[in-house]
């Protein structure tokens, strides 16, 4: 084929239009993928530099879901705590309404006119009290002297009195007994030895109930300590006048109720345990405790006559008891939330380890437990185990129990604030991780995305000037028909 030979104008508009029409194909090219930049070839430097930030923001983006977890992981335990503080809170408004409960239960019972001896007894067991019962004397002895008292004949008596004076000599004793013990005293010199010695070896014995003394009238005098003894004196020698002397015939009296009310009430072993009262003429008895009160010297008839045994009793305190089983359902509660407090296997109120990776090298990191990594639940937090119905009966006791609940609720809150603490620093962190992946992903944007508007009116104008040179070639191919015609 013979060479086809182009005027210049048409060769021109050729290359005009093949240029316009790669310009096009580039332009139209951006539009569709949105980059300016497709390929290394494109811009090696923008290329590699925005493939450099958009993996690091893809590394970021991985560690968002771990950081996402550990933030509901964190939520869980603190909604644990929360749950945990409401129950601590509601086990002591059940300790604070028992303290606050009297109803405890009472039985009066009425004092005989006569009939009680020094056998007569009112007992108490069980209830407050335990398996070893309290007895209370229901009567009290009086004698008919207050005191015994023997006196020799002799008068004008001193301490320097010797006692050969006496008639005692060398080798005799006294001996003075108050029918438990018994002294003796030996005289070694009669003549030497005075009342004043004597005196001074009884005085010092001092587990005998007798003291010595001389009285006003100059007389030696034994007297016993007190009405229940008598005194017994013998020995090889003897003083005139001074002799046994029997301890008077007791006297059992019966007990007021007022009497029984201030004894029983004053009984270090009944105290908190059983309150006495006279209630009209009746003795009042109170069962301070959630245990049934058992009473020996009651009868059938509520008369008490001091030797019935186990037939009276006084039922505990119903309500207390019923709020020891309320406390004890809730602190099984307070374990139960503990356990499921999880999110995705992990429990940090079970002492599980949460540790969260902040950046994509792992040079920023975070731990978290629990403080030395203790479960959180009823035995470290110090809360009773099984609370029994006796643990109720003293206010005491129920102080106790608040005061470890107190405790028990400020290691939650502690805890719950270190996890709330934890909670704002991986908060923080994915906010800024966030912010990080929009920066790089900005920036390998700005390196590589294609303006549309730009690429928009950049095709536009290509279009307008590919028409034109579509024109522009028309016309040369026209100019160069119209010279063949003229040759033919």
């Amino acid at each position: 084929m013979a060479d086809i030979s182009l005027s210049k104008a048409v060769r021109s508009n050729l290359l005009s239009l093949k240029g316009t029409a790669d310009m096009m194909a580039s332009t139209q090219n951006r539009l569709a993928t949105g980059n300016k930049v497709n390929s290394a070839l494109d811009n090696p430097s923008s290329w590699f530099t925005a493939k450099g930030l958009t993996n690091r923001a893809s590394d970021l983006g991985a560690l968002m879901d771990s950081m996402a977890n550990g933030v509901k992981t964190l939520e869980a335990a603190d909604n644990g705590l929360s749950a945990m503080t409401k129950t601590l809170e509601s086990m002591q408004s059940t300790l604070r309404q028992a303290r606050q409960d009297k109803s405890f239960q009472t039985g009066s019972y009425t004092l005989p006119a006569s009939g009680l001896d020094n056998t007569s007894t009112l007992s108490f067991d069980g209830g407050a009290v335990g398996e070893t019962a309290v007895s209370i004397n229901l009567t009290s002895q009086t004698n008919s002297a207050e005191a015994v008292t023997t006196a020799s004949t002799a008068t004008g008596l001193t301490g320097a009195s010797t006692l050969a004076s006496l008639g005692l000599a060398d080798g005799e004793t006294i001996t003075v007994s108050d029918g438990t013990e018994t002294h003796t005293y030996t005289i070694t010199t009669a003549a030497t030895e005075d009342l004043d010695d004597l005196i001074a070896g009884i005085n010092g014995e001092t587990d005998l109930d007798v003291t010595a003394a001389i009285n006003a009238d100059g007389q030696f005098e034994l007297t016993a300590d007190n009405n229940e003894v008598g005194i017994t004196v013998g020995g090889t020698g003897s003083i005139a006048g001074l002799a046994t002397q029997a301890a008077p015939t007791a006297v059992y009296v019966a007990k007021t109720v007022d009497e029984l009310v201030s004894e029983i009430n004053s009984n270090t072993d009944l105290d908190g345990k059983v309150r006495a009262s006279n209630d009209n003429g009746k003795l009042r008895i109170e069962n301070q405790s959630t245990q049934d009160l058992n009473i020996d010297g009651v009868a059938s008839n509520g008369n008490i006559d001091g030797s019935t045994a186990d037939v009276t009793s006084i039922d505990g305190n119903s309500v207390r008891a019923g709020l020891a089983d309320q406390f004890n359902e809730l602190r099984d509660q307070l374990d139960k939330l503990a356990d499921d407090a999880s999110f995705n296997g992990i429990n940090l109120l079970r002492g599980d380890k949460l540790s969260i990776t902040f950046n994509e090298t792992g040079t920023s990191a975070i731990d978290i437990q629990t403080e030395d990594g203790e479960t959180i639940n009823s035995a470290n937090l110090g809360v009773a185990t099984t609370l029994e119905a006796q643990n109720l009966d003293s206010d005491t006791n129920i102080d106790l129990e608040l005061g470890k609940l107190k405790s028990a609720l400020n290691e939650v809150r502690s805890q719950a604030s270190t996890f709330g603490s934890n909670l704002s620093i991986v908060e923080n962190r994915q906010t800024f991780t966030d912010s990080m992946i929009n920066t790089l992903e900005a920036g390998a944007g700005n390196l590589t995305l294609a303006d549309m508007n730009t690429e928009a009116a950049n095709l536009l104008a290509l279009q307008t000037r590919q028409s034109l040179s579509q024109n522009s070639l028309s016309l040369a191919s026209q100019a160069d028909q119209s010279i063949l015609q003229l040759i033919r």
